[in-house]
């Protein structure tokens, strides 16, 4: 072990100016990745505040008894799809229509009689805030006999899910576009490696060496470029955040950053790529020796 360790480390002292352009090669083909994945989780984030904003409000008729609406509000918040159930008395309602509607302010202040029905703002959670949940929340509601109408913007929420669902196609998509790319540029720098020390190889082959004790520096270096990699692209990626997070902040309510999770996978990534750039390379040279 300690001596493919050596040899692994030997090869960046050997050839620092190769080592260093496939380090920063394969840092860029993750920082292009980085980059769509620092897009598609933002993206992601946006569609997700969007999202908080869907509920069902059930209007009740008048003349409905107190006791009745809160044992309806206890059975409606233990639907599974439920996250909170809000009762909105008819005062609570007018109230809102004069804070939020200023240019109805005045026939709002005229009124005899509350035009406004009391209603129950029902909140969704996280994962069912599609169109099939909510109909489905939406119909269940329409049997109790108190309730007058349900509204939820149904067709609202329809481009919602679309908007959803073209999105993660695209993000997909590009993504494996973006991960074939940077495995093909990646296995091209180990190659240059590999053929760099084909003589090495070959000397190796003659005085009896294994293939497995051949190729394990490869390996090694190979894996130790994917690090190096993944973690320029994740300076090349934060810089790029940091850069554009107070411009976007002024229209928006900011951009994210990856999660630790998501930024260890990225350089777990760039170490199997590197890995598997290396195994390729050497085994294919291995055959021809």
């Amino acid at each position: 072990m300690r001596l493919l360790v050596r040899e692994a480390l030997l090869a960046f002292r050997r050839a620092p100016l190769l080592s260093a352009l496939s380090i920063t090669t394969i840092g860029f083909s993750l920082y292009a990745v980085g980059l769509f994945a620092l897009v598609a989780v933002n993206l992601r984030e946006a569609l997700r505040g969007v999202e908080q904003r869907v509920e069902v409000v059930a209007y009740l008729l008048r003349g409905t008894p107190p006791e009745t609406v809160a044992q309806a509000s206890q059975d409606i918040a233990a639907f599974p799809e439920v996250a909170r159930v809000t009762f909105v008395s008819e005062d609570e309602a007018l109230k809102r229509a004069r804070a939020e509607l200023v240019e109805f302010r005045d026939a709002y202040r005229d009124l005899a009689v509350n035009p406004l029905p009391a209603s129950l703002e029902i909140q969704l959670k996280d994962g069912f805030r599609t169109g099939v949940h909510t109909s489905a929340v939406a119909e269940r509601l329409k049997g109790y006999g108190f309730i007058d109408d349900v509204r939820y913007g149904r067709e609202w929420i329809e481009k919602l899910d679309r908007l959803r669902n073209i999105a993660g196609i695209v993000g997909l998509t590009i993504g494996l576009a973006f991960a074939a790319v940077a495995v093909v540029i990646i296995g091209v720098t180990i190659r240059i490696t590999v053929l760099q020390r084909a003589r090495e190889i070959s000397i190796m082959r003659l005085v009896g060496a294994t293939r497995g004790f051949i190729r394990g520096p490869f390996l090694l270096e190979g894996a130790l470029k994917g690090l190096g990699g993944g973690l320029v692209a994740i300076g090349l990626s934060y810089a790029t955040y940091l850069m554009f997070r107070g411009q976007i902040e002024l229209a928006t309510s900011g951009i994210v950053f990856l999660q630790p999770p998501q930024l260890a996978l990225g350089v777990l990534f760039g170490v199997a790529i590197g890995l598997g750039g290396s195994l390729v390379s050497v085994g294919r040279h291995l055959r021809n020796v």
